[in-house]
């Protein structure tokens, strides 16, 4: 188990297996019975991954996404890592809202508001950078020594877009909720 799980004494994320159950048709002991017999505890993500791909149904919609999410939950519950980590080491926290906006003009919104602060948390923020594609407008930056932030709005329908951001990069989990609650804040102004 890593330092992190036993330090948290958090494993895998409740409302994750449920869904699980219900996409791949398979209980979750099941899961963790095909991960144990192919020694999964003792694998990279990418390879668990793979061992989940392969298991889940043929007709299962998106089954790629399907099966990174069934490798994160056996690797929260064989403590390989904890909720919010990634496969690095590294922490993740992220916060949405939808908002009356199509893409663009939400990512325009998020620049508007927040595009010209220093800093976040009291971390200087590197100079931002735009992109787009097909599915997608994004707004990065960086916040150097503690990660990097991405801001993508997805279009809902016509009229709204999802605005998620999300910080990636975090050294530990013990900062999670104070970032979680000021991304939250930034996006309610929108």
């Amino acid at each position: 188990m890593s330092d992190a799980a036993e330090e948290s004494g958090n494993r895998t994320r409740g409302g994750r297996v449920p869904a699980i159950e219900r996409a791949s048709g398979r209980p979750w002991a099941e899961w963790v019975a095909l991960f144990e017999a192919r020694g999964a505890a003792g694998l990279g993500h990418a390879e668990i991954a793979r061992i989940a791909r392969a298991a889940l149904p043929d007709a299962l919609e998106n089954p790629d996404w399907w099966a990174q999410g069934v490798a994160i939950a056996y690797e929260q519950h064989a403590g390989l890592r904890v909720p919010g980590q990634s496969a690095s080491g590294t922490f993740r926290v992220s916060a949405s809202r939808t908002v009356p906006l199509g893409r663009d003009a939400a990512i325009a919104a998020w620049t508007a508001a927040h595009g010209d602060r220093a800093e976040h948390l009291g971390v200087p923020a590197g100079p931002a950078r735009a992109s787009r594609t097909e599915k997608r407008s994004f707004l990065r930056f960086d916040l150097p020594g503690t990660g990097r932030v991405e801001v993508a709005a997805t279009p809902k329908d016509d009229a709204r877009s999802s605005v998620a951001v999300s910080l990636e990069g975090l050294a530990d989990g013990s900062q999670i909720e104070a970032w979680r609650a000021h991304w939250k804040a930034l996006l309610a102004e929108l």
